[in-house]
């Protein structure tokens, strides 16, 4: 069974100590936590080292809160944006279809479902939020594989073997490589059974106020209701959706 780890759990308290009070120094710190002098100092040496603490500029022995620490909150902050603003767009683009809905980010190798809105019909896509599939066999995941750099992109695949849900599913990297190409230039991917025999899907990627590629949402349905014109039909609107949810995330396309 896992156990914590003690120096971790200093280290954070010792961070917790700045919710209150924007500048500590090293005896505060030690008569807090009630911690030896020489523990607290090498917690404080490391945690600077990391930039989670600054040194106060001419007070060697005071710190504050470092920029690292912004940067996770508001990386946390930028996600509850984000699922907030994927239920209201959801439930429109699910309103306007009938069919599922799912907004999904990327983690390592897999997507993790943040947003779902199902339809009203009787057979319908079986998911969850909080649900984590493999990210080349669904069509979320092969939007935000797409949009990553060559680098990120071999991180993920150098995970592993690129394991099949269906016999549709892709599972060999350089065919995987070539499709997510076709996936850049379209800015749309499908899923025809890949994740699942009897459902297809249609995904586009959503933006951040910065550009970048921070989700995909898709529309999927069971194959009984899958006509010719759906592909077409759905792309559109997911398309439309995933703008919107964009816009409301900052996200601004600019004119030549």
């Amino acid at each position: 069974m896992a156990r914590v780890v003690p120096a971790v759990i200093r280290a954070l308290d010792i961070l917790e100590l700045f919710l209150d009070r924007p500048e500590l120094s090293a005896r505060e710190v030690t008569e807090r936590l009630d911690l030896p002098r020489t523990t607290v100092h090498e917690l404080l040496v490391t945690l600077v080292e990391r930039g989670y603490l600054i040194v106060v500029p001419g007070q060697p022995v005071r710190y504050r809160l470092g920029m690292p620490l912004f940067q996770l909150g508001s990386a946390f902050a930028g996600r509850l944006d984000l699922v907030r603003e994927a239920q209201s767009v959801t439930r429109d683009v699910a309103a306007a279809c009938d069919e599922a809905v799912h907004v999904a980010v990327l983690d390592g190798a897999d997507v993790v479902y943040l947003v779902k809105v199902d339809s009203t019909h009787p057979v319908r896509m079986v998911s969850a939020v909080g649900r984590r599939l493999p990210a080349h066999c669904t069509a979320v995941g092969k939007v935000l594989l797409a949009a990553l750099d060559r680098p990120a992109l071999d991180g993920v695949l150098a995970k592993g073997p690129l394991a099949g849900m269906t016999p549709a599913s892709i599972t060999d990297a350089e065919r995987l490589r070539a499709h997510l190409e076709q996936v850049r230039a379209e800015g749309v991917a499908a899923d025809v059974g890949e994740s699942d025999t009897a459902m297809r899907c249609v995904a586009a990627g959503v933006r951040d106020h910065a550009g970048r590629v921070v989700a995909a949402m898709s529309v999927s349905a069971p194959i009984i209701r899958w006509t010719p014109q759906s592909p077409e039909k759905w792309t559109a609107l997911v398309r439309e959706g995933a703008a919107t949810l964009s816009a409301r995330l900052g996200y601004r396309t600019t004119s030549h």
